[in-house]
């Protein structure tokens, strides 16, 4: 571990981990892999793409492992397991692996809730089911292990066209907290990352203004820094996600009408 690297360590107080990455090959994923590695950590790391991740095994040299395959697979999963535990202790596992899809009414799209739920929320917990009892026999005498979830703070507010993802979000959500409830007494910590909008693949795509974008690699900085501290609850970029926050205090028929505004077929025709 090079000077800057060792440096950075010591300024988090805390020595090289060993961390489990999934949706590791773009956005937000690719990120906080680069931060990790900079901070003198060694990144499991897990996408679809075997291609990428050899790509970025070679760019990172051995602080990055591959472990390619599909968080929704249950066959993939057995596997996580079995390479998972030989590489045990695992300090820490960042689930990040998720999709997003709009849903255009009037028609709506049941097959399409059903793909995003599968990936974000079923895949979510079968990767929990995968490391949960590696991160069980992790070491506690220097410091606790750590699962940490990345949903997203959409599912605050009813936006338009964003029933599949704010569900699966919102499930992620209740999830990981009464996850975090039943592991505190195993001495496991967990954390729910909630990011507004990031510039990523997917948000690439949205044709729509998104406020307070961030780059992936600020939020990056601010996930990592956080997750290091064990928060339970990682929000960001304060500005938009204490906006949102703030909106769900107000009355239900206002946070109606609201959400209502921004719908397409609303705008088309005031």
């Amino acid at each position: 571990m090079d000077q800057e690297q060792s440096s950075m360590s010591n300024e988090y107080g805390i020595n090289s981990l060993t961390v489990w990455l999934t949706g590791a090959t773009s956005g937000i994923g690719l990120a906080v892999l680069a931060e990790l590695v900079k901070q003198g950590h060694r990144v499991i790391a897990t996408g679809r793409s075997r291609q990428k991740l050899d790509e970025i095994a070679a760019e990172y040299g051995p602080s990055v492992i591959p472990l390619p395959g599909d968080v929704t697979s249950i066959d993939d999963c057995r596997y996580f397991s079995e390479q998972l535990s030989s590489m045990a202790p695992i300090d820490w596992a960042i689930l990040n692996a998720g999709t997003c899809e709009y849903m255009d009414l009037p028609d709506f799209d049941a097959e399409l809730v059903s793909r995003v739920v599968n990936t974000n929320v079923v895949g979510t917990a079968r990767a929990i089911g995968a490391v949960l009892p590696v991160l069980r026999t992790s070491p506690r005498h220097e410091r606790k292990p750590l699962l940490a979830v990345v949903g997203s703070s959409a599912w605050w507010f009813p936006f338009t066209r964003a029933e599949a993802y704010g569900a699966s979000k919102a499930g992620l959500a209740y999830l990981t907290e009464s996850l975090r409830a039943d592991l505190t007494s195993e001495g496991i910590d967990v954390s729910l990352v909630s990011p507004g909008f990031v510039r990523t693949p997917l948000t690439d795509q949205n044709d729509f203004s998104m406020p307070f974008l961030m780059e992936a690699e600020d939020a990056a900085r601010i996930m990592v820094r956080d997750l290091t501290r064990h928060k339970p609850d990682i929000h960001f970029p304060k500005r938009f996600t204490l906006m949102l926050k703030l909106m769900t205090c107000l009355p239900r028929s206002m946070r109606d009408r609201m959400a209502a505004s921004m719908a397409r077929n609303a705008q088309e025709t005031s």
